[in-house]
């Protein structure tokens, strides 16, 4: 049975929380209960049928045709099924999802993947700030998962992330990796933002060259051949869409060791060949 499809009449005058629509919520819905779902739009609610043209179709594939960055929260909580965006997405894009795909044919808005604990979110354009960090308030960012995007990611991505995998396909802003408790976080391109690793307690960071500025609580330990890096390549490789340029990166790193100020058992690997 083809996909559920829900195409953007036009672009909203005000943002739209798009958190209800998932696989798990439209499941046992006819059309009719679908176009009734209410959606906050700023301060109202609006029937999901007045902002799109929806076509029937199996709910566990949902397509958004035309989205804008005025979608907010698209695929938030999505715990199976799967969900294509087409064009641009808003802010919390996959945000606490714990398992399903989420693909993005444009960029996504800040707080992507935030509070994620599992299931893949790749994007084809570029992310902004807080990629899988912590929302205001919360102790942890992802906690599990796999986030791939082609493009660039803003400052502070995987800000207090807990586990899980970010795979960057280009640069990133400053403070990458800033309060990491663990997991891992690639970028594969640039430019690199400063201070990549602020506060860090555990984690690693790979970086294909050196950031703007480090900082001065960061050890170099040497270079070292790593063997678990031939593994993370292949595992990207083998989820990743869109796919990641992974070619010649070999086992070969400089290692540095820090957050000194925040324990030091944090690092930063950047590929030397």
């Amino acid at each position: 049975m083809s996909a559920l499809v829900l195409r953007l009449k036009a672009r909203p005058p005000q943002r739209v929380d798009m958190s209800p629509v998932t696989p798990e919520n439209l499941a046992t819905l006819g059309i009719a209960d679908i176009i009734r779902i209410h959606l906050l739009m700023g301060n109202r609610r609006v029937f999901l049928g007045e902002l799109f043209d929806v076509t029937p179709g199996d709910a566990a594939h949902i397509i958004i045709q035309s989205s804008s960055f005025r979608l907010d929260y698209i695929g938030a909580g999505l715990g199976a099924g799967s969900i294509t965006i087409e064009g641009d997405a808003g802010e919390g894009t996959g945000q606490g999802m714990r398992g399903g795909r989420l693909h993005v044919a444009g960029n996504v808005g800040p707080w992507a993947a935030a509070k994620m604990s599992g299931g893949t979110l790749s994007v084809a354009g570029h992310a902004g700030d807080f990629l899988g960090g912590a929302l205001p308030g919360d102790m942890r960012g992802m906690r599990g998962g796999l986030v791939v995007v082609r493009g660039n990611a803003g400052r502070r991505a995987g800000d207090r992330m807990r586990r899980g995998v970010i795979a960057i396909g280009g640069g990133v802003g400053d403070h990458a990796g800033s309060r990491m408790i663990a997991g891992t976080l690639l970028a594969l391109g640039s430019p690199l933002g400063a201070y990549p690793g602020f506060a860090m307690k555990r984690g690693s960071l790979l970086l294909r060259g050196l950031p703007s500025r480090m900082l001065p609580t960061f050890s170099d330990a040497g270079s070292h051949e790593l063997g678990f890096l031939r593994l993370l390549s292949h595992t990207i490789r083998a989820e990743a869409t869109p796919a990641l340029d992974l070619e010649g990166l070999g086992t070969r790193v400089r290692r540095y060791v820090g957050d000194a100020a925040a324990g030091g058992k944090g690092e930063i690997l950047v590929w030397s060949g």
